[in-house]
């Protein structure tokens, strides 16, 4: 595995994440408390450090699971999660973001992963109009200054924008989720990427694998289960046309020999503006597949020593 400082956090996390979307129940599978223990045992064999959550990948659900599975060396993740959804069914959600929603889903959260800190809290695909508020950003630096957040971070639901990017070190964020794979290169295109590196923000790359069409498993003739969110949320003709091209970046650009998963994480770790990827994964093969992308040429190490352990006081 290797390491890099995540922005101006100080944090040494692994260029490979974990993202944990999938244990909600919304990727066509229901997980177990030992599936999801198997997987974290194959994270900490791998090297992986960082982990990715939300409130609303189920009701807490995949933050109660994922706390489960690190409560014994909680302090040796990075743990990253959400705020401003809730989460009332499958594929049906409400955006509670008053001052007061967002104090109460910090606690709810920190009960959930059974923790009292999180390491990296993130606005959840906010909109501008919501997303400019000082009094829930009040809520946030005294959560902080509590010790209950070590940095504010905010995952942006559109990838195109820069002006929530560019308003980050007014408002104390130290890092950017942001969608980015070789599919789209959107966070290129309109300069969030340009922004992130000139405010020295840590950027996590989610959807690396652009919902597992560049795992290299799928055709254009692959269909997906009802309870998946690709049966769910994206359009057929989307779909055929991304699995289409897919198979001409298979032909023409994968280096012979290399699955294209490992090469598709590695791809979005070339880009000096991204920190960490978080795939998903199912089990613990996909862990260690998604982990073996940083031993690929396209991937550096910001520092020669590896990291020792996920908090750097």
């Amino acid at each position: 595995m290797k390491y890099r400082t995540l922005g101006s956090t100080n944090l040494r996390v692994s260029v490979v994440g974990v993202g944990t979307w999938q244990y909600g129940g919304e990727w066509g599978m229901t997980f177990t408390q030992p599936d999801v223990d198997a997987i974290f045992d194959a994270a900490r064999e791998a090297g992986i450090n960082l982990i990715d959550t939300a409130e609303c990948y189920g009701d807490h659900l995949s933050e109660s699971l994922t706390g489960n599975a690190i409560a014994r060396d909680r302090d040796k993740w990075v743990l990253a999660t959400k705020f401003g959804h809730k989460f009332h069914e499958p594929f049906k959600r409400s955006e509670p973001r008053s001052p007061d929603d967002v104090r109460q889903q910090l606690e709810a959260s920190l009960k959930a992963m059974k923790t009292d800190y999180v390491d990296l809290y993130q606005y959840h695909s906010w909109g501008d109009d919501k997303f400019f508020d000082d009094d829930v950003l009040a809520v946030l630096n005294d959560a902080k200054a509590a010790g209950k957040i070590r940095h504010i971070g905010n995952s942006i639901g559109s990838n195109r924008n820069a002006k929530q990017v560019e308003a980050s070190q007014r408002m104390g964020i130290e890092l950017i989720q942001v969608v980015y794979n070789r599919l789209d290169r959107a966070p290129e295109e309109a300069g969030v990427f340009d922004l992130c590196r000139e405010q020295n923000l840590g950027v996590l790359a989610r959807v690396p694998l652009a919902s597992g069409y560049l795992s290299g498993k799928y055709t254009t003739a692959s269909e997906f289960p009802e309870n998946d969110v690709r049966s769910r949320w994206h359009k057929p003709e989307d779909r055929a046309a991304k699995l289409t091209e897919v198979q001409r970046i298979a032909e023409e650009e994968l280096p012979a020999g290399v699955p294209m998963a490992q090469w598709a994480l590695a791809w979005c770790l070339k880009h000096p503006a991204v920190t960490c990827v978080i795939p998903g994964c199912k089990n613990p093969e996909q862990v260690h597949g998604n982990a073996a992308a940083a031993d690929l040429d396209l991937v550096s190490d910001d520092h020669p020593q590896a990291a020792t352990a996920g908090r750097a006081d």
